[in-house]
């Protein structure tokens, strides 16, 4: 199955923002939307928001990535702006609650 639109473009961004190539930018981002439950396939810009603020900045300096907080905070603010639009339904606080956050 394909994967959403929003995770093939945050991926492509991760890519030109860090030293991580195609493969261990998508593994990376992969192993993030795990720890919240969801799935690449099916992902949207909201939920990717939330996993870029609250997760991925914990891999990527786990990979070696010095600047791994602009990093995320570069990936949320293009999301808001850039990303391709999702069909999925859940917000970013239905993430938060499956993340035992707020």
């Amino acid at each position: 199955m394909a994967n959403a639109p929003a995770f093939d473009w945050i991926c492509g961004e991760l890519e030109r923002l860090t030293s991580l190539d195609t493969l261990e930018a998508r593994g990376t981002l992969r192993l993030s939307l795990k720890k919240t439950g969801l799935e690449a396939r099916s992902v949207s810009p909201a939920q990717l928001a939330v996993v870029v603020g609250r997760i991925l900045g914990d891999e990527l300096r786990d990979r070696g990535i010095e600047n791994a907080d602009q990093v995320c905070e570069d990936l949320v603010t293009s999301l808001e702006s850039h990303a391709p639009a999702a069909s999925a339904e859940e917000s970013p606080e239905e993430v938060f609650r499956r993340l035992g956050g707020s």
